[in-house]
């Protein structure tokens, strides 16, 4: 199963599970993203192309990290003592694809995290006196 949708004039393709760098959105590390403009569906035999979307489909995902490399541009002109450096840092953000919902469809419930759980204390066995 995968999808394509579209975000800031690119199109990707994706299925449950991927990792996908897109242009920066705020939010903390953990934060919910969704897509709404999804072009195509397709599941083994069910494909949905949209007219240009896809009605009521929708992509959930999960922010991951907000990375950034910084590129460096170098001009050099031999024999002209002319040398410039230049460095760019392009700011993005990696979601992580939870759910690709069909119109209607709801995101299963997760189920509330598990209370931690202290590990058994062991009682010290008496020591018989020496």
């Amino acid at each position: 199963m995968y999808a394509v949708f579209e975000d800031g004039s690119r199109q990707y393709r994706v299925s449950e599970g991927d990792v996908v760098k897109v242009d920066y959105r705020g939010g903390d590390t953990g934060a919910r993203v969704e897509f709404g403009r999804v072009l195509l569906f397709a599941d083994g035999t069910d494909t949905r192309i949209g007219q240009p979307l896809v009605e009521g489909m929708r992509i959930l995902g999960e922010v991951v990290e907000h990375p950034s490399t910084k590129l460096y541009i170098q001009h050099f002109r031999r024999r002209k003592n002319s040398r410039r450096l230049r460095g760019h840092r392009q700011p993005y953000t990696n979601v992580r694809i939870r759910h690709i919902l069909l119109p209607g469809q709801e995101p299963p419930i997760a189920p509330p995290p598990a209370p931690p759980t202290a590990p058994p204390s062991e009682t010290p066995s008496p020591t018989p006196p020496v």
